[in-house]
Protein backbone atom coordinates (compact mmCIF):
# COMPACT_ATOMS: atom_id res chain seq x y z
CA UNK A 1 0.00 0.00 0.00
CA UNK A 2 1.27 3.23 -0.67
CA UNK A 3 1.47 5.80 2.27
CA UNK A 4 0.41 9.71 2.98
CA UNK A 5 -1.09 9.95 -0.75
CA UNK A 6 -2.40 13.22 -1.55
CA UNK A 7 -6.31 13.18 -3.33
CA UNK A 8 -7.51 15.71 -5.24
CA UNK A 9 -11.63 15.29 -3.71
CA UNK A 10 -12.91 18.79 -5.50
CA UNK A 11 -14.68 16.66 -7.30
CA UNK A 12 -16.06 12.34 -8.00
CA UNK A 13 -14.25 9.97 -7.48
CA UNK A 14 -11.44 10.87 -5.86
CA UNK A 15 -7.72 10.56 -7.35
CA UNK A 16 -4.85 9.48 -5.68
CA UNK A 17 -1.55 11.53 -6.86
CA UNK A 18 0.88 9.44 -6.88
CA UNK A 19 4.62 11.03 -6.38
CA UNK A 20 7.36 10.92 -9.31
CA UNK A 21 9.40 7.44 -8.23
CA UNK A 22 6.98 5.22 -7.30
CA UNK A 23 6.80 1.95 -9.31
CA UNK A 24 4.77 0.71 -11.22
CA UNK A 25 4.27 -2.57 -9.07
CA UNK A 26 4.08 -0.78 -6.08
CA UNK A 27 0.92 1.25 -7.77
CA UNK A 28 -0.71 -1.94 -8.86
CA UNK A 29 -0.48 -3.55 -5.54
CA UNK A 30 -2.04 -0.61 -4.04
CA UNK A 31 -5.04 -0.79 -6.77
CA UNK A 32 -5.60 -4.19 -6.05
CA UNK A 33 -5.85 -3.96 -2.56
CA UNK A 34 -7.11 0.39 -2.17
CA UNK A 35 -9.32 0.00 -5.09
CA UNK A 36 -9.35 4.15 -5.67
CA UNK A 37 -8.17 5.75 -8.76
CA UNK A 38 -4.70 7.00 -9.15
CA UNK A 39 -2.65 9.19 -10.88
CA UNK A 40 0.94 8.24 -11.88
CA UNK A 41 3.83 10.47 -13.25
CA UNK A 42 5.08 8.78 -16.19
CA UNK A 43 8.95 6.88 -15.54
CA UNK A 44 10.15 9.98 -18.26
CA UNK A 45 8.42 12.68 -16.18
CA UNK A 46 6.48 13.89 -19.55
CA UNK A 47 3.25 12.86 -18.77
CA UNK A 48 0.33 11.16 -16.50
CA UNK A 49 -1.44 7.76 -16.88
CA UNK A 50 -4.34 6.66 -14.88
CA UNK A 51 -4.94 3.74 -12.96
CA UNK A 52 -8.60 2.00 -11.52
CA UNK A 53 -10.10 -1.14 -10.30
CA UNK A 54 -12.70 -2.17 -12.12
CA UNK A 55 -13.58 -5.09 -9.73
CA UNK A 56 -11.30 -7.81 -11.86
CA UNK A 57 -8.45 -5.81 -13.23
CA UNK A 58 -6.32 -2.58 -13.07
CA UNK A 59 -7.15 -0.20 -15.80
CA UNK A 60 -4.63 1.96 -17.48
CA UNK A 61 -5.54 4.94 -19.26
CA UNK A 62 -2.33 6.29 -20.74
CA UNK A 63 -1.56 9.62 -22.29
CA UNK A 64 -3.32 12.27 -20.26
CA UNK A 65 -0.99 14.69 -21.06
CA UNK A 66 1.59 16.40 -18.94
CA UNK A 67 -0.37 19.38 -17.44
CA UNK A 68 -0.94 18.22 -14.04
CA UNK A 69 -4.57 19.80 -13.90
CA UNK A 70 -5.84 18.67 -16.99
CA UNK A 71 -4.64 15.48 -16.42
CA UNK A 72 -6.72 15.25 -13.36
CA UNK A 73 -9.91 16.76 -15.51
CA UNK A 74 -9.42 14.20 -18.37
CA UNK A 75 -9.11 11.29 -16.05
CA UNK A 76 -12.07 12.39 -13.68
CA UNK A 77 -14.12 12.45 -17.07
CA UNK A 78 -13.25 9.27 -18.39
CA UNK A 79 -14.26 7.88 -14.71
CA UNK A 80 -17.41 9.35 -14.73
CA UNK A 81 -17.89 8.24 -18.12
CA UNK A 82 -17.73 5.15 -17.45
CA UNK A 83 -20.15 5.44 -14.22
CA UNK A 84 -16.68 5.07 -11.99
CA UNK A 85 -17.92 7.34 -9.32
Amino acid sequence: MLDDLEYDDADSPAIGLVPAGVSWEDVLDHIKIAHSALLVVLGDGAGYAGVYWTGTEAVTVADLGSDHEQAVEDFREYLQERGET
